[in-house]
């Protein structure tokens, strides 16, 4: 049984109404390879950065996207033991949307959602947990909750995951922007959502190779939006919110303009 360590962020996918489309259309923009991940009755595109595989892409489900479920990224964290965090989620007030399952030769999951709506998934794998490595183009460089209650999420993750508090920004009129490190190399943050977001949720930005207004581009041409950006960050990275032609929010980074 391999060891998980409790709070690292160790897989992202999209839920999409378009695989083939999204495939395209993520490949160009930040320069994955793809292929079928082989899972009988079930249709799974393996995103690779170089030699690694760093995420995924599956179809909406049917039922899921009868009740209204729009194209999205999730992101996993690993647990080291699904059913105990999965409760434990629960009596902190969050909700389990599904119960743990194993997913067979590859580990066990639930998705669950935090107090105040953002979904993420709890994931042990049977193999090694992957080394983070947030700088490198192609893998998630940084994580982001945009919330109801800073503090409160605050207090919902640290205590669920051991994540300890690093920076704490002043955005004025936006508030603070609390950043946080989790084991290794990895970080995030997290802020009161504007309020014209109805809901909370995880955003994830993705290390894009060279310039991220290149990248933006390659995004416009491909039928994405821009939504804001590129700008500066405290640090010296570049971001820029972006839209994909199915709808899911994503974001871009780099450490040039």
């Amino acid at each position: 049984m391999s060891t998980y360590p409790n709070g690292r962020f160790v897989w992202f996918d999209l839920m999409t109404s378009d695989v083939p489309a999204a495939q395209a259309f993520y490949t160009s923009v930040v320069g994955w390879s793809a292929r079928d991940a082989g899972m009988p009755g079930d249709y799974y595109t393996l995103l690779s950065a170089a030699s690694t595989d760093v995420g995924g892409i599956m179809p909406i489900r049917e039922h899921l996207a009868a009740a209204g479920a729009k194209p999205t990224w999730m992101m996993y964290i690993g647990v080291d033991d699904v059913d105990a965090f999965a409760a434990r989620v629960k009596d902190a007030g969050g909700v389990i949307h599904r119960a743990p399952e194993d997913i067979p030769g590859v580990g066990r999951f639930a998705v669950v959602a935090d107090p105040h709506g953002a979904t993420f998934v709890l994931f042990w794998g049977n193999g090694e947990p992957r080394e983070a490595t947030p700088a490198t183009p192609g893998h998630v460089g940084w994580h982001e909750l945009l919330t109801e209650d800073l503090d409160a999420a605050w207090a919902f993750y640290s205590n669920l995951f051991g994540w300890t508090k690093a920076q704490t920004v002043d955005m004025g009129p936006m508030g603070l922007y609390q950043t946080f490190v989790v084991n290794g190399p990895q970080g995030g943050g997290m802020m009161n959502k504007p309020p014209n977001l109805p809901v909370s949720f995880w955003g994830l930005y993705f290390t894009v190779e060279g310039s991220v207004t290149a990248a933006v581009e390659r995004a416009k041409e491909a039928g994405g939006q821009l939504l804001q950006g590129p700008h500066e960050v405290p640090g010296g990275a570049w971001i820029a919110h972006c839209l994909d032609p199915q709808g899911a929010t994503f974001n871009l980074t780099s450490a040039t303009q």
